[in-house]
């Protein structure tokens, strides 16, 4: 019989781009903004009292920042993997967002910038990574902190959908989303 396996999304705090408007993507440089900082504290000692067994985290700046203080909260390590960054926008990374709205074509999961990955590609790398944790769990709760398409994408995997159907809103910066998986 299965069991169920606990994640504990934690959407990386405010980075300066995010104040900008600016899309992030996978630019791997991107800092917390102080306001970040405090959001990112915050989650960690809400997920501290969660009591995760495991801190798994994106490699980008952001996510690490917020999985820094996930790790001092918990005093759990903290292990880094490209698989929970954010969707690749290529080219279009670094421009303002609101410029965007004319170029993506949001309805098509398989849409990608030159450069960058679809909604299908992102789904299916979550949905890859999610298959190999649930195979060998390093806990029963793990701790995820990554990025809101990848939340949205995590939501979708394990409500059995495709990326056709991922959740339209994405979590604010700096909060908890608890899914379970059957592991």
């Amino acid at each position: 019989m299965s069991r169920p396996l606990t994640l504990l999304l934690v959407r990386h705090g405010q980075s300066e781009w995010n104040v900008a408007g600016l899309m992030q993507g996978q630019t791997g440089h991107v800092p917390l903004t102080p306001t970040g900082h405090a959001q990112a504290a915050a989650a960690a000692t809400e997920l501290a009292g969660l009591g995760p067994g495991a801190l798994i985290s994106s490699d980008l700046l952001r996510a690490v920042q917020t999985a820094e203080h996930c790790a001092a909260a918990t005093g759990l390590p903290v292990v880094t993997t490209p698989a929970l960054r954010e969707q690749g926008y290529g080219e279009l990374e670094g421009r303002p967002s609101r410029e965007l709205w004319d170029v993506v074509d949001w309805t098509d999961p398989h849409w990608a910038a030159a450069g960058g990955e679809s909604l299908a590609e992102l789904h299916a790398r979550v949905a890859a990574f999610l298959k190999d944790l649930s195979a060998e769990p390093p806990a029963d709760v793990v701790a995820l902190v990554t990025h809101g398409d990848t939340i949205r994408a995590a939501q979708a995997v394990v409500a059995g959908l495709g990326p056709d159907a991922m959740p339209a809103v994405t979590p604010h910066n700096g909060t908890i989303t608890r899914l379970e998986l059957l592991a």
